[in-house]
C-alpha cells in the first residue's frame, strides 16, 4: 500500500506541477492530493513538501483551516477564465469544440470558485490539524 500511496502522490504532484502552466489543470487539489498521499506514506516526502516555498503554505493552511488564500483562488479563476476564452475565440471556429471547452471551464471555474478562502473557513478545531 505504501508503494500506491508513493506513485499516486508522485504522478499528483507532476499533475499539479503542469497545472501552474496549464489552466486546465487545477494545481491546488493535485498538490493538496500529494500531501496527503505522501502523509500515508513516506515522511520524507511529505517534508519536503511541506517545506517547499512554493506548495508548503498551500498544504499547512488547507491542512489547519480546509480554506485556501483569497489570492489564489483570484489569481486561479483569473488565469482559467483568460486561458478559455483566448482558446475558444482564436484556436477553435467548430462550434462543438467551443462548446466543449465553456463547459470544461465553467465547470473547473465553478469548482474552484466553491472551495472556502480563508475568511470564509471556519476555526480549526484542537485536535491535530497540521499533522499527517
Amino acid at each position: 500500500m505504501r508503494i500506491l500511496y508513493i506513485s499516486l502522490g508522485l504522478i499528483s504532484l507532476g499533475l499539479g506541477i503542469v497545472g501552474i502552466f496549464l489552466p486546465i489543470l487545477p494545481t491546488t487539489p493535485f498538490i493538496l492530493l500529494s500531501a496527503f498521499c505522501f502523509s500515508k506514506s513516506s515522511d520524507r516526502l511529505y517534508k519536503k513538501l511541506i517545506e517547499n516555498k512554493t506548495f508548503g503554505p498551500m498544504i499547512v493552511q488547507w491542512r489547519q483551516n480546509r480554506s485556501i488564500s483569497p489570492s489564489v483562488k483570484k489569481r486561479a479563476l483569473f488565469l482559467i477564465i483568460l486561458t478559455f476564452l483566448i482558446t475558444i475565440i482564436f484556436c477553435t471556429d467548430q462550434l462543438y469544440l467551443q462548446l466543449t471547452l465553456f463547459t470544461i471551464g465553467a465547470v473547473l471555474a465553478t469548482c474552484i470558485a466553491r472551495l472556502p478562502t480563508e475568511s470564509q473557513a471556519s476555526p480549526p478545531s484542537d485536535e491535530k490539524t497540521a499533522s499527517p
